[in-house]
């Protein structure tokens, strides 16, 4: 499902323009974004929870050459989805 598909399906979920669905979705995105970047965490009840993961440096390799590669630390964002959630698609 592309964006754009995606934005027209909430639109008519919540019975709003595609113009407010999309900037929905960018508030929603930045939300998440600064509460990320501030306290690492953020539960959505009956979504799930947002984390900012530290990825720890290693080492590995170019598929194309085989020549050994460093991967640098990073952090990155984790999902986890509620109960309630994983339940509707059993």
């Amino acid at each position: 499902m592309t964006k754009e598909e995606f934005v027209s399906l909430m639109a008519t979920h919540a019975g709003i323009s595609k113009k407010d669905s999309e900037k929905a979705l960018q508030g929603f995105k930045q939300a998440i974004t600064d509460v990320l970047r501030s306290s690492g965490r953020q539960a959505i009840p009956g979504l799930g929870v947002f984390t900012v993961a530290e990825r720890a440096a290693r080492k590995g390799h170019n598929p194309a050459t085989g020549a050994e590669i460093e991967i640098p630390a990073k952090r990155a964002v984790k999902f986890k989805a509620a109960k309630d959630l994983q339940g509707l698609l059993s």
